[in-house]
């Protein structure tokens, strides 16, 4: 299923993270079955709370494509977006978003659903355990 093979690319994004000791969430961006953007947090790095995956995807893509509407295209992220996230895709007006590992704690879901675009389709839980187990195993390290 390319919704599997995708969220693996962006598995890799995220321990791309890990290996750089950031918060390991990473990410892909597909328009017309390509990535055409990919990423991970870089908030230590560049020392910017506002530097997650989907901040970095939002302007690659928007950048690749030569417009900032994301229509056409699907987010592959390793966990839920968080609401600056989530407000942020709405603004580019992303067509698809799919997630790994819900965020029960700062997850979009828990302050707001409908902060995505009214058009955006959601699909949650794919590979959740491969992705949840990745977060779980970098915060055990870091304590």
């Amino acid at each position: 299923m390319n919704d599997e093979r995708f969220m693996r690319e962006a598995l890799r994004e995220a321990e791309a993270a890990a290996a750089e000791r950031e918060v390991p969430v990473g990410g892909v961006i597909v328009c017309g079955g390509r990535v055409i953007a990919r990423a991970h947090n870089l908030t230590e790095r560049l020392t910017d709370v506002t530097a997650h995956a989907e901040m970095q995807l939002i302007g690659m893509a928007a950048d690749s494509l030569g417009g900032k509407y994301l229509d056409d295209c699907t987010l592959y992220v390793t966990l839920e977006p968080c609401p600056m996230c989530a407000a942020a895709l709405a603004w580019a007006q992303l067509g698809r978003l799919v997630y790994g590992a819900a965020d029960p704690k700062r997850g979009y879901t828990l302050f707001s659903p409908s902060l995505l675009h009214p058009r955006t389709e959601v699909t949650a839980g794919v590979l959740a355990t491969d992705c949840a187990a990745m977060m779980t195993d970098f915060f055990k390290k870091q304590r």
